[in-house]
């Protein structure tokens, strides 16, 4: 009777010392695993955190981008001559019949760039395109006819006023041209290839929109 007692015992102990052990193994394993899942999830965000400063100062240091130039030639005349009661006298006329060229660029600043990432989407706002410089190319002044009579002499404001034309010019025709839609078209690749060295673009999709109020 006490041998079979004694028996009982033994494996009561050995269950629950058993049971003990799983339960162990078990609560390691839990552990393990929440760890895991913590890490992980912190690891995601600290990655997503660092990607989205990354491109937020990758755009910013862009800063205003030409995305697009036009090269023109704007020639300009300045033809004055003294007049009495509406008639022109003779031998008091000024001409000036020459040219320069200009070089328009237009872009976007990229500093104004807003974008969000939803459902494999990429959203990028972008401001609208604008004319960042109209320069004179200095060295292709060149004069076709010249006459200055001294009953008329062409003054400084003259010529100043007449180039001012020119460059309105120049600005008017690189816009006829397409230098908007150029530069919008070429920003837009500039930024396909910006977010392709930061996503998976078989995964993932870019949508323009451009933005009115910037």
């Amino acid at each position: 009777m006490f041998k079979n007692d004694n028996i009982s015992d033994c494996k009561i102990k050995f269950m629950i010392f058993k049971t003990i052990k799983k339960l162990k193994i078990y609560i390691l394993i839990f552990v393990i695993l929440m760890v895991s899942v913590i890490y992980s999830y912190m690891s995601l965000r600290n990655v997503v955190f660092i990607d989205s400063e990354t491109i937020k100062i990758g755009l910013e240091n862009i800063g205003e981008l030409a995305t697009q130039s036009s090269h023109c030639t704007q020639i300009g005349v300045i033809d004055e001559q003294m007049e009495l009661w509406g008639l022109k006298i003779p031998f008091t006329q000024s001409k000036y019949i020459y040219s320069y060229d200009f070089i328009v660029k237009a872009g976007i600043d990229f500093g104004k760039i807003d974008w969000s990432e939803k459902n494999n989407i990429i959203t990028v706002k972008i401001p609208k395109v604008k004319i960042l410089s109209n320069e004179i190319v200095q060295d292709s002044f060149r004069v076709y006819h010249e006459k200055e009579s001294i009953f008329t002499p062409i003054s400084m404001s003259d010529k100043n006023r007449c180039i001012d034309d020119l460059k309105r010019n120049a600005e008017e025709d690189a816009i006829e041209n397409g230098i908007y839609e150029n530069a919008e078209e070429n920003a837009k690749n500039m930024l396909t290839a910006f977010f392709s060295s930061k996503y998976d673009m078989e995964k993932y999709e870019i949508k323009f929109v451009i933005d009115e109020k910037v």
